[in-house]
């Protein structure tokens, strides 16, 4: 594959942002796997940034809304993908205390644990059930604390305040 030149990376990358959002790293690892890097894939990311086709602050609620909302993932896989991604933290934390609220946050992590405690046999112990509903709940990310909390509450048990899903 040649060399892009700037022009054609920056046409390229436009197109890209014109249809998803893209983070600062994401478009320097493309970049760079068009084989345009150092100081020639900076001008262009920056001339992206300066004409807000990338905003990383932008890029980092949109990426909040859709992990909390419909993949339902907690606050610290959500904080760990956008680092991945190469996101400033301070765009992180603005963008997890922007658009997650606290109360459809515990809402989604109560129907979660409702969803995999359907799924367990019924044969084991609560000791077991409490251990496996724990690694699940810390898979998707969510706060040791707030799963603690959830599952000690037996909040679980109780179907009437059905949770508030999407």
């Amino acid at each position: 594959m040649k060399t892009l030149t700037a022009e054609q990376a920056m046409a390229k990358l436009q197109d890209l942002c014109a249809r998803a959002e893209l983070s600062t790293g994401e478009a320097l690892e493309k970049l760079r796997r068009w084989g345009v890097a150092g100081r020639m894939a900076e001008q262009v990311v920056q001339t992206l940034v300066d004409t807000r086709f990338i905003d990383d602050g932008r890029f980092a609620r949109a990426f909040v809304r859709d992990r909390y909302l419909y993949s339902r993932w907690g606050r610290l896989k959500i904080s760990q993908a956008l680092r991945l991604k190469r996101v400033d933290r301070e765009y992180i934390d603005e963008a997890l205390d922007e658009e997650i609220d606290p109360q459809v946050y515990e809402a989604n992590l109560v129907a979660l644990l409702r969803a995999k405690l359907r799924q367990l046999p019924d044969n084991d112990d609560e000791y077991t059930i409490c251990g496996k509903l724990m690694r699940f709940a810390a898979g998707r990310g969510f706060e040791p604390s707030l799963i603690m909390r959830v599952v000690e509450s037996g909040a679980l048990g109780d179907d009437s305040d059905a949770a508030q899903t999407y």
